[in-house]
This record gives structure tokens, sequence and C-alpha cells, in this order.
């Protein structure tokens, strides 16, 4: 999994390429925390358009940087996940507890 990481004002956003498995879920948790603990982020995008797969671990990654984003009143969004990693997120609840945009300029937007 390859992972970019950007600022747009006090939102963190996060593109991911490849797959988000038992190795890459953690990559991708230390690299999130890792900005998170300098404070300098207050809402989180995930953008998953270059996600091919996602298992439990990948889900559990998400769904903890979820639970620390909104324990400090932050916001996180997901963005054009593919129709397979879709399907994973609306069968887990993910759809339910954080929106969905088509894409990054929409998020943006919309948590601005």
């Amino acid at each position: 999994m390859d992972s970019l990481i950007k600022r747009s004002k006090n939102i963190m956003v996060v593109s991911m390429k490849g797959d988000i498995d038992l190795v890459n879920a953690e990559k991708l948790r230390l690299e999130v925390d890792k900005q998170l603990e300098k404070k300098q982020f207050h809402h989180l995008i995930i953008n998953l358009e270059k996600v091919e797969f996602i298992d439990s671990s990948g889900l559990g990654a998400i769904l903890g940087r979820y639970k620390k984003i909104s324990a400090t009143g932050g916001k996180i969004a997901l963005i054009n996940p593919q129709p397979q990693v879709m399907r994973i997120l609306e069968l887990s609840g993910f759809t339910r507890i954080m929106p969905i945009y088509q894409s990054e300029d929409q998020a943006l937007r919309e948590m601005a």
C-alpha cells in the first residue's frame, strides 16, 4: 500500500493505493497517528479511490482513527471507494457512521 498525506487547513487528507490488509493497516495507523499527535489536524479524509481491497484489519485501522478524531470533536470522511470496497464498508456499517463523498473537493467543502 502506498499512501500520501497532505494538508488542507486543519484537515488531513490521506490518499491510499493498493490493499489495506493486515500489514498495511498498521502502516496506515502509525502514519495517521503520528500526524494527529502533532495536533495540527482536526478532521481526516481518507481517499479510497485507488484501494482495491480492504480486510478487517483495514476496517479496524479506519475505525480506530474515527474514534480518535471523534473524541476531539473532529470528523472523518471517506472518498470514492471502489465497488468491492464500498460493499465491505456497507456490510460493516461504516456508511452509517461516516460520510462517503465522490471527490476530495466535495469532502473538503463539506468538512470546512
